[in-house]
């Protein structure tokens, strides 16, 4: 859950308290529920499965875990049905979110989004009302352990990836999500440390808030929607969301 890939967002998450550990697991293991009932159990013929799968590893959920998940759901064991809902509003003094869903109760996920939202300064909109300022891209990020960069450009550019950018810690990726998982599969048959591929929502805008009473409802709000189980993803345009 990010506002846009900048690396500490992730590394945040994955140095999540055992609590959110869990919380991360029960999302993943919903995305794959879904997946799972939609193009069947098997990775080699459900590419989106696939990318769960490792999405779930990289995020230390245990192989035991991941099959059982998968052998449920497959097995009509997972009675839930669970929909997808977007919702798209403005948090304290106008940063753009995005809130993806997974739910069994469409009442219930609107009214607690719609809550949080109104409780910390911010208004739930229509559909469209913020999408349009977003767009979708797949992010690799690669551990910066003395990697050549025009080595893992070129070897990048190959499997598909469209830009590239360097930090202190990482090198951070960037493709259409469909080359997602031949970006990520590729650079790790060339030996490359791949920390984390998802695909991300891309802000073109970002807003900073300076505010003292802004930036608490802003973090309480983020804080709020994911901690959530029916929220899966939140993304924004909060530029100084990592401060």
């Amino acid at each position: 859950m990010s506002g846009h890939s900048k690396w500490n967002n992730i590394k945040r998450k994955k140095e999540a308290t055992d609590a959110a550990k869990g919380k991360i697991f029960t999302k993943i293991g919903r995305e794959i529920t879904v997946c799972v009932k939609e193009g069947g159990p098997d990775p080699n013929n459900n590419s989106k499965l696939r990318d769960l799968i490792a999405k779930a590893k990289q995020n230390n959920v245990p192989n035991d875990n991941i099959e059982r998940v998968i052998k449920k759901a497959a097995g009509g064991g997972d009675k839930n049905n669970y929909e997808t809902m977007v919702y798209e509003g403005y948090g304290p003094n106008g940063v753009a979110l995005i809130v993806e869903c997974l739910t069994d109760n469409k009442n219930r996920t609107a009214g607690d989004v719609r809550h949080y939202f109104d409780k910390f300064g911010g208004n739930l909109g229509t559909s469209g009302c913020v999408s349009f300022m977003f767009s979708k891209k797949g992010i690799v990020i690669v551990e910066n352990d003395n990697v050549d960069e025009d080595e893992i450009m070129d070897a990048a550019f190959e499997f598909g990836a469209d830009d590239m950018t360097t930090e202190d810690e990482v090198i951070e990726i960037s493709c259409e999500p469909a080359d997602l998982a031949a970006v990520r599969d590729g650079l790790a048959s060339k030996g490359y440390n791949i920390l984390s591929a998802e695909a991300d929502m891309i802000p073109s805008t970002y807003t900073t808030l300076t505010d003292e009473d802004h930036l608490k409802k802003m973090r309480l709000l983020l804080e709020h929607l994911e901690d959530n189980d029916d929220v899966q993803n939140v993304y924004h345009n909060w530029e100084n969301a990592d401060e």
